[in-house]
């Protein structure tokens, strides 16, 4: 690996493990988490899913629309390796999603549809205990390989550890509180985001990119900022005059 990659793949670690901050936000580190997955692992997109802690699986982050779109399909229907993945505990790959009618008969054609044509599916677990999946995908029908794969479990691990381990430091009771706010913060960041786009004419990546990036600027957590959207306590207008050009940080 190149001495930048080297540097980009240790700051990446040392960011997933850092969540002892007072402002730490589960939305943006799951956030970071599938960009850098994007950044390091060449693959197209990535998103996660977490467990609701009532039997079932719902979207938490994706690095693009179109993944998070595949995502919220496969919880919806039960279907892909993202579900299949979380059930066993273990990475569940395709290397061509088209060919996967027995398996996916619903998932597989849905994520063709989007524009994915190869997926693998990572734990995210520490011992026994599963509480997601990082999806990697494709858009073009290659296996996604063993040293992609070693990889991107070491940042599910590491990111697992990390949540985990914030939820330890702060004495929660349950697992299942944070998890359960997590998913209802992610409702409303859908809400701001879809009030964005209407309002910028933005697509709805560039719409969170917005918000993600008011929040830093502000040193406010990306759920309050998606709160004050939502509710109309925040102009959007506002907002999004305040965007600028600057690449991503």
């Amino acid at each position: 690996m190149s001495s930048a990659r080297d540097q980009q793949l240790a700051d990446t670690f040392v960011s997933l493990a850092d969540t002892l901050v007072a402002d730490f936000d589960v939305l943006d580190f799951l956030g970071m988490l599938t960009e850098r997955a994007v950044d390091l692992l060449d693959v197209d997109a990535a998103g996660v899913i977490l467990s609701d802690q009532r039997g079932g699986w719902r979207p938490a982050a994706g690095s693009s629309e179109h993944a998070a779109l595949v995502e919220v399909f496969a919880a919806q229907t039960l279907q892909g390796p993202c579900l299949d993945c979380v059930r066993s505990g273990t990475p569940v790959s395709s290397a061509d999603l088209a060919g996967e009618h027995e398996r996916w008969p619903e998932f597989g054609p849905a994520a063709v549809s989007a524009g994915f044509r190869a997926a693998c599916a990572l734990p995210m677990r520490l011992r026994d205990e599963v509480i997601g999946a990082l999806t990697l995908l494709n858009t073009a029908p290659v296996a996604i390989g063993g040293a992609t794969i070693a990889l991107g479990q070491a940042l599910a691990d590491v990111a697992t550890i990390g949540i985990l381990q914030q939820r330890t430091a702060r004495q929660y009771d349950l697992v299942s509180e944070q998890l359960q706010a997590t998913l209802h913060h992610r409702t409303v960041v859908e809400q701001a985001k879809g009030v964005l786009a209407e309002v910028g004419g933005l697509d709805m990546h560039e719409a969170f990119l917005a918000l993600r990036r008011y929040a830093r600027a502000h040193h406010l957590r990306l759920s309050e900022v998606a709160r004050g959207v939502a509710a109309g306590e925040l102009a959007a207008n506002g907002l999004l005059s305040e965007r600028s050009d600057s690449p991503r940080p």
